[in-house]
């Protein structure tokens, strides 16, 4: 049975968890962060769950993958971002533990998705 909406999807829901749980974090991150790693890192954890919900709003499944591909590159940006974190000593690994499995988890589910589509869109 075909999605009839992004918030369907679990990948969008578990993005939309890593957007909350990344919102939280930078809270513990230094004040003078606050116009740098934690702007950045809130704008890229918001256009993950963004980029999937334009993506299963488009007509297209070449553009669905594009978007697809965008939110895969601002996953591991975010990821990128909470390493540095971790070797800055701002976040401990407890701290960002749950956002760092969130993140394989939703690389792991765009790769297939994107796959999946990609394969579907050949076979048409």
């Amino acid at each position: 049975m075909p999605v009839k909406s992004y918030r369907e999807l679990i990948v969008w829901q578990k993005a939309m968890d890593l957007a909350v749980e990344i919102y939280r974090l930078v809270k513990l991150l230094p004040k003078s962060e606050i116009y740098a790693l934690s702007d950045q890192m809130r704008r890229v954890a918001v256009s993950i769950p963004s980029n999937i919900a334009e993506g299963q709003g488009r007509n297209s499944t070449k553009e669905y993958v594009k978007l697809l591909s965008i939110a895969r590159g601002s996953q591991t940006e975010l990821e990128t971002q909470l390493e540095i974190c971790l070797r800055l000593e701002y976040l401990s690994v407890s701290d960002a533990e749950v956002a760092l499995g969130l993140c394989q988890e939703i690389s792991k589910m765009l790769v297939t998705m994107m796959k999946k589509l990609t394969d579907k869109d050949k076979s048409l």
